[in-house]
């Protein structure tokens, strides 16, 4: 049985329809890459995985380890075990990065968390990330860098350790070397979390490169036109978007 399942979705906003019948299945441990052009529905697709109320789905369902998480609340799929890292990462003023992670990691397990303890994960995790430790004790993402927010998304799924994971675009602005990390940081989260389903969403072949996935999938006009391995992204990139239009 998939770990995690996409039926048929179709969802839009505002009368306009953005998906038009996306199936996807992602067993554990693998990782799926789906990548499209800017306005194929990538990012639309990753909001509704996580419950975004933004936009409405009106056929289809998603399904969590068999269970129909369609209309769950985002809260209720975080604490089930699925993790969104954003494209855009917000900044959260007046809650410091290691508050943030107490309070979602006590969310996630139900149990209290010891401070001392989560310090000491996040504290390895930043080394390993090359975030600066005294990221900590800052407001979330407040003053932070593009790749640092990034990175501070891997340090969010690391200390979480979410069943499935969608990474939304989490190569978009980021420079070799911080693409580097990040994807360094991804293959060490899934080292030590080996069940976790992936799915990693980006514009570009680069990613994929370090990532190098299981499954690649490209997504035209809301829709998967073409399901294959890591020689598809090969191809995407020698021919380009309109190939598959």
């Amino acid at each position: 049985m998939p770990l995690f399942a996409i039926e048929d979705l179709h969802c839009g906003s505002d009368d306009a329809e953005i998906l038009r019948g996306v199936s996807l299945d992602i067993r554990p441990g693998e990782l799926h890459a789906l990548m499209g052009p800017n306005g194929s529905g990538k990012s639309t697709l990753a909001a509704t995985l996580m419950g975004s109320p933004e936009y409405e789905v009106s056929a289809g369902r998603v399904l969590f380890r068999g269970d129909d998480i369609t209309d769950w609340d985002p809260d209720e799929r975080a604490k089930a075990g699925l993790f969104l890292a954003f494209q855009y990462p917000q900044s959260i003023v007046g809650v410091s990065v290691l508050n943030f992670l107490r309070q979602a990691a006590g969310a996630r397990s139900g149990e209290e968390i010891s401070i001392l303890r989560l310090r000491m994960q996040i504290m390895d995790w930043m080394d390993r990330l090359g975030i600066d430790p005294a990221f900590a004790d800052r407001f979330l993402n407040e003053g932070f860098s593009g790749g640092e927010k990034k990175r501070n998304e891997i340090l969010q799924m690391a200390i979480l350790r979410p069943d499935m994971a969608i990474l939304d675009e989490t190569d978009s602005g980021l420079d070799i070397d911080a693409l580097k990390i990040v994807a360094s940081g991804v293959h060490a989260v899934r080292e030590e979390n080996p069940q976790m389903g992936t799915l990693a969403i980006t514009h570009y072949q680069r990613l994929l490169e370090y990532l190098v996935p299981d499954h690649v999938h490209i997504l035209i006009d809301g829709r998967i036109t073409e399901s294959g391995d890591m020689a598809l992204a090969e191809r995407l990139e020698a021919q380009g978007y309109n190939a598959w239009r």
